[in-house]
């Protein structure tokens, strides 16, 4: 089996709206600190959301999601590359094509974009207001990105909530659009129209039909399934994404302190089944990415 990919997401601003371990959005600097923390703790892969901000409603394109920031973008991944090496994987899946393309001049090495509909529900706390999301990824929209993301030098981080994505998968990389190894992360009990079970044969099943040339990764959102789930992850061979944008909670239900100690976790669990935790160096040759040459900031 390849080693353990890691990969760590903070910003659970949208998901867990509430938990007092979140800084706000825009205080990236503490962002930052929770990012090199786990990278410390063993995160090969940096799962970022910069600063962005729920519109309040359905817009009048039928869609309902995040504005990014530019400048909170970049301020973020500078701090984050000032002081430590990591794959620098920009997320926000549901941003709008036009700000994802612009985000790329910052030279991110991956970018998430979801190959499935975006139907998403966030109210774990029921005291306050549900975080909602709503849209549909046509697959000229994908294939826009995907070539923009090949003129840039970027590697999709295919967001699969269900098998459909996978038809579309197929769909792009037979247009030339994907390069193999495809990189996808599995999405597990993530509440919404786009839900897939926490379960062990849900994990199964998908891993069973993914298609070729496929590095996979997984990602719960169930703090009373999570750890079971990425232990049969990791025993199938498969990479883990953990942070408090998933699942804030320990295993024993307790708050996190820090993302480290979620990362910390990851590594315990995968020495206990004898596999060994990727380097980011490591973790780029698995990937398929090159550490990029970085040529300055951005302007705004």
């Amino acid at each position: 089996m390849d080693k353990v990919i890691i990969t760590v997401t903070v910003d659970c601003s949208m998901s867990y709206p509430g938990f007092k371990g979140m800084p706000p959005i825009d205080d990236v600097n503490a962002q930052a600190k929770q990012y090199i923390g786990a990278i410390d703790a063993g995160a090969a892969i940096v799962h970022h959301h910069g600063v962005h901000y729920l519109e309040d409603s359905v817009q009048e394109d039928g869609k309902q999601l995040s504005k990014t920031d530019f400048g909170g973008w970049q301020e973020l991944t500078r701090l984050i590359r000032s002081e430590r090496d990591a794959i620098m994987q920009f997320g926000i899946a549901s941003a709008r094509l036009e700000e994802k393309v612009k985000l790329m001049s910052l030279q991110p090495e991956m970018m998430s974009y979801a190959f499935n509909v975006h139907d998403e529900y966030f109210r774990p706390d029921k005291s306050l207001p549900a975080n909602e999301q709503y849209a549909v990824h046509t697959r000229p929209e994908l294939e826009a990105f995907c070539k923009a993301a090949m003129e840039h030098n970027v590697k999709p981080e295919v967001e699969s909530f269900y098998t459909g994505a996978f038809w579309n998968i197929e769909y792009i990389r037979e247009r030339g659009l994907l390069a193999n190894p495809v990189w996808t992360t599995l999405f597990l009990g993530w509440p919404g129209g786009a839900w897939t079970p926490p379960t062990p044969d849900a994990l199964d099943y998908l891993v069973r039909h993914l298609p070729k040339d496929t590095n996979w990764n997984c990602s719960v959102m169930d703090p009373g399934q999570q750890w079971r789930i990425l232990a049969q992850a990791l025993g199938m061979g498969g990479h883990v994404r953990v942070g408090w944008e998933d699942n804030p909670y320990l295993p024993d239900g307790t708050p996190s302190r820090c993302n480290a100690e979620l990362v910390d976790e990851v590594v315990k669990l995968a020495q206990t089944l004898g596999r060994e935790i990727a380097s980011p160096e490591e973790a780029r040759q698995i990937v398929g990415v090159a550490k990029p040459e970085l040529v300055g900031p951005a302007s705004l």
